[in-house]
């Protein structure tokens, strides 16, 4: 018997109990298709980290503190055993040391990092949010290499700066029609063109002390800091952030690099200021380094580390949130499993009800001449047609009701005012569909492995008495 005749045999037998197959199929398809929806949620997550990781160049993004910094535990929570990190000195992060760091020939750039907050005012209107100082070079690297309206910072010096996408909602301004935009539909935003908005002059408003509050000579009530306000030109905006996309973390205004020196402000925004400052040599307080290419980040770590540098990758973290994806998926893909093997249970009683019906046609198979590993290959050939068909069917249940949930999903994104753009929260690849389906074959023929081993030790004899 040839797998032409199998296939045609195991067909016929299957169309007979049309109903029963029909329902034991049918459960094999919900099982495959909550697994691969369940599955895929997990997988398109970690791809929209993965994209936003690499669309912002964050592979090759190195940042070197003046102090050991516990970096790790900063992040989850443990303040205390981060702050102890602190007393360790490390090398001044002066002028030498930025020159140092960027004589290497693996780095494409470095500059001292400085945000602190600001208030900006325009139109008429106000907000509160983080000023970034970058140096124009950053123009030719990602994410600023692409601008959503204007031109990113002519030198390093220019009173100019670029407003980030979120920053103007929260101004209620919008440059693009009401009914595309997708800032808070709540907030009523004004309509206003980007060529009117660009090139217009912003007062940037932040808080110095003032010492003549200090000291008491003016004591009136009043709190001893005073408002200094820094006019600057509007260049450009940012454009819309996509899904998971980090413009929080690049700053909502940002400026050149000497332009921010200029800025009168606090020598400190943050207790940890404070703390690196009482601990760590004179110089700067962070380091951005820029590399290369991502083959570079060990060797250059490593060669920093041995110069007494303190280093921070979020490449480091980014292994972390890996592996905290590899749970997640475990997690749902043991939940689908557990559904297929239930599934599994329905192929064996319908492989068993078969077997009890067809008893006496085994016997007569037997009888002229049909051998009992011919016997098993029927009943394993039919338990994996089910599979087959149940897996195929199944992954296209899952890719609809993956679909589905993205539609909704990204409907309530809308409503809630997040970012613009379709996010793809699941994601199917290759490897996943061949994994179910190969996965629906494997469990469907071991169940089918008692049924067949069962019907082929089946008595001729004892068969063909069968009623």
């Amino acid at each position: 018997m040839n797998l032409v005749d199998l296939f045609c045999f195991s067909l016929e037998n299957l169309r007979r109990t049309k109903l029963r197959t029909l329902l034991t199929t049918l459960g094999v398809i919900i099982c495959i298709g909550a697994l691969v929806s369940m599955v895929s949620f997990g997988v398109g997550l970690q791809r929209n980290v993965t994209e936003a990781f690499t669309a912002n160049d964050l592979f090759t993004t190195l940042r070197v503190f003046p102090v050991k910094m516990k970096i790790e535990e900063a992040l989850s929570g443990n303040l205390a055993s981060a702050m102890n990190g602190m007393q360790q000195k490390t090398r001044a992060l002066d002028d030498s040391a930025l020159a140092l760091i960027a004589a290497m020939p693996e780095v494409a750039i470095v500059f001292p990092e400085n945000t602190f907050p600001v208030r900006i005012r325009f139109l008429g209107r106000e907000t509160n949010t983080n000023l970034r100082c970058l140096p124009a070079a950053m123009g030719a690297f990602k994410p600023y290499d692409k601008m959503g309206w204007g031109a990113f910072f002519t030198s390093d010096s220019a009173q100019e700066a670029i407003l980030s996408y979120p920053t103007l909602g929260q101004l209620r301004l919008s440059v693009e029609p009401a009914e595309k935009d997708s800032v808070n539909t709540r907030q009523t935003l004004r309509r206003i063109s980007a060529d009117s908005l660009l090139g217009a002059e912003m007062e940037v408003i932040t808080s110095v002390l003032d010492f003549r509050q200090t000291m008491g000579l003016g004591l009136n009530g009043q709190a001893p800091f005073s408002e200094q306000v820094t006019r600057l030109r509007i260049a450009g905006i940012r454009p819309k952030p996509h899904a998971f996309g980090s413009q929080q973390n690049e700053g909502g205004l940002l400026v050149p690099l000497v332009t921010g020196k200029r800025i009168p402000r606090f020598a400190f925004t943050s207790m940890w200021d404070l703390l690196r400052r009482s601990q760590a040599p004179e110089g700067y307080n962070v380091l951005y380094v820029r590399l290369k290419k991502l083959d570079d980040l060990g060797p250059v770590r490593k060669r920093l580390q041995e110069l007494n540098f303190s280093v921070f990758s979020l490449a480091d973290q980014f292994a972390e949130i890996r592996r905290g994806f590899l749970m997640i998926d475990m997690a749902l893909g043991a939940v689908g499993a557990i559904a297929l093997i239930v599934a599994s249970l329905g192929i064996i009683n319908t492989m068993v009800m078969s077997i009890l019906e067809r008893t006496r046609e085994i016997g007569v198979m037997k009888a002229v001449g049909a051998s009992g590993r011919q016997i098993q290959s029927i009943f394993f050939f039919e338990a994996g047609m089910i599979g087959s068909m149940g897996g195929c069917l199944g992954v296209v249940l899952g890719w609809l009701v993956s679909r589905l949930a993205n539609w909704i999903a990204n409907i309530w994104v809308a409503h809630q005012g997040g970012a613009g753009g379709e996010i793809d929260f699941f994601y199917l690849p290759l490897w996943l569909i061949a994994g179910a389906l190969l996965f629906s074959l494997l469990v469907s023929l071991l169940a089918g492995w008692y049924p067949a081993t069962r019907a082929s030790r089946i008595n001729p004899v004892a068969a063909l008495r069968h009623d």
